[in-house]
Parts: structure tokens; C-alpha cells; sequence
């Protein structure tokens, strides 16, 4: 295996600071309250969503840079499986078992349908070319 390249590693570095950064301002501007966490599902499956939609970015699919900066990067900074996993915590803590589980299988469930429907709509994009 190659060690990767600093351009690399410094377009994640860049690009994850902006999708966490991004995700706070989102979480400040929504916070997810004592309920369900609506704020936290909603990044993580437009985030799925988009992740998917890269591909069809031809800027993605030239510059192995601008990928590594878009993916891992800003969307690996903007969705997180801990926020997931401590939302889950807190509501079972909060003895909501039955809504844990809604939120952690809505969250696939939701998440899944979101790459599908990216995937589908990427592969249109590139057909039309």
C-alpha cells in the first residue's frame, strides 16, 4: 500500500473541518432536542445522499483531490456514526428503547432509499451525456 499523497491529506484535513464545522452550525441552528433526533437523521441522510451523488460530478470523477476533499473529507465531517450512536444512548438512557431502535433502523432505512435514489439519479446524469 502507498502512503497517500500530502495534497491528500490535507484536502481531507480541509474538507473535514468544513463538513464538521457545517454540522455544528447545523446542530445550533436545529438542536435535536430531548425528542426525537430529527437535526442528527436529517445530516446523516443528506449526507448519505450526496456522498452517492459525487460520481456524477465531473470535477469527482477527473481530480482523485477533489474527491478525497468532497467524500472522506467534507462529508466524512459532516455525517458521523457517533452522533447516531450517542442519540441512540440518550434515548435509551431516557428508558425510550422503542424509539431508539425506530431512530437507529430509520436512520439505515432512510439513509439507504436516499443512496438509491442519488444512485439513480447519478446514473441519469451521466446516460444524458
Amino acid at each position: 500500500m502507498t502512503p497517500p499523497l500530502p495534497r491528500l491529506l490535507g484536502a481531507v484535513a480541509i474538507g473535514g473541518a468544513l463538513g464538521a464545522l457545517l454540522r455544528y452550525a447545523l446542530g445550533e441552528l436545529a438542536p435535536d432536542g430531548s425528542g426525537f433526533p430529527w437535526t442528527t437523521l436529517a445530516i446523516n441522510v443528506s449526507g448519505a445522499g450526496t456522498l452517492a451523488l459525487l460520481p456524477a460530478l465531473r470535477a469527482v470523477r477527473r481530480s482523485r483531490v477533489v474527491a478525497t476533499a468532497l467524500g472522506p473529507g467534507l462529508l466524512g465531517g459532516y455525517t458521523t456514526l457517533s452522533a447516531t450512536s450517542e442519540q441512540s444512548r440518550h434515548l435509551l438512557d431516557q428508558g425510550r428503547p422503542a424509539l431508539a431502535a425506530a431512530y437507529l433502523l430509520g436512520t439505515l432505512a432512510a439513509s439507504l432509499v436516499a443512496v438509491a435514489l442519488a444512485s439513480r439519479l447519478a446514473v441519469s446524469r451521466e446516460d444524458d451525456r
